[in-house]
């Protein structure tokens, strides 16, 4: 059985490769968790006996403690998102963090970029030279299956299936699904794969991964921020407001927006939960409402 400081460490794994979160926040939520951990242990309670009742009891402790009323909020956001994280990978059935009092924050709508930006970014990149070849295909990828950067730098040579036109992703868990590889995908991966492509990149035959580093190597979640940054640089996108994750968030918004069917996105993106899916409904409001402001000939007086 998984113990109590096993999924912590899963979790805040997750935070930075998945989140990119920084190692002072990742530190932040470890002494968190580790304290609630500790309150378990004296209590023989794992983390499936762990009830919304037992973590009332537990954070009305900390209040009449001698923290501060910051370090509570964030010990009690530290413990919704571990909870609903447990939830998410079905380690838990249900959250019990759910009805927690206090220091509840308002939830980060994903900011993704624009379809014109997208087509910008990959109209900038040219099909010229291997690398070039391979910063097409990668972000052809990133935006056509809304795959996570973890998912993207494991798939294999063998998890590529022209013919049904699909793609194998490994995800968390171990868990597989397919997502399908389309019209823009296919011409990319297509033209690097064929000559000139990846089999023009020193040492390539060593490996079966798809996509590799100049010198060979198996292509890092780093090297991806690395070329997304500098292919951004080139489109005149600010770098700040893109990663491999915005990639994400930005196939799934512009697909709610036309009309995609949200279980479908939750597929797509390997959403153990729909309610994980759903915040991508609420950008595609805001950005309904913003269109609405900006294009309606009564939206102002």
């Amino acid at each position: 059985m998984t113990s109590t400081s096993q999924f912590i460490d899963e979790f805040l794994q997750w935070l930075t490769i998945e989140k990119g979160r920084s190692r002072a926040t990742t530190a932040a939520y470890r002494r968190d968790l580790e304290q609630l951990r500790l309150w378990m242990d004296e209590r023989a309670l794992t983390i499936r006996g762990v009830t919304d009742s037992l973590l009332e009891q537990y954070f009305d402790e900390l209040r009449h403690s001698e923290r501060a009323a910051s370090s509570v909020a964030r010990a009690v956001s530290s413990a919704r998102g571990f909870l609903g994280f447990l939830v998410e990978e079905r380690h838990l059935e249900s959250d019990p963090s759910s009805r927690l009092r206090g220091g509840r924050r308002g939830r980060t709508l994903p900011k993704p970029l624009s379809e014109n930006e997208i087509v910008r970014l990959l109209d900038s990149v040219p099909a010229t030279s291997p690398i070039d070849r391979r910063d097409r295909a990668l972000l052809e990828l990133l935006y056509g299956t809304g795959a996570r950067v973890s998912e993207v730098v494991g798939i294999g040579l063998e998890d590529l299936d022209f013919d049904e036109e699909l793609i194998l992703v490994t995800g968390k868990g171990s868990r597989q699904r397919l997502v399908p590889m389309g019209t823009a995908l296919r011409s990319a991966l297509t033209v690097y794969l064929d000559v000139g492509g990846r089999r023009g990149v020193p040492g390539s035959v060593r490996t079966s991964r798809l996509f590799l580093n100049a010198r060979g190597g198996v292509l890092t979640r780093q090297g991806v921020d690395l070329i997304i940054h500098r292919r951004a640089l080139i489109a005149g996108i600010d770098r700040s407001r893109i990663s491999a994750h915005v990639f994400r968030h930005s196939c799934a918004t512009h697909m709610l927006a036309h009309g995609a069917d949200i279980r479908v996105v939750q597929e797509l993106l390997g959403h153990a939960s729909i309610a994980t899916t759903q915040i991508y409904t609420a950008v595609s409001v805001t950005s309904l409402q913003h269109e609405y402001q900006n294009a309606h000939p009564r939206a102002h007086d």
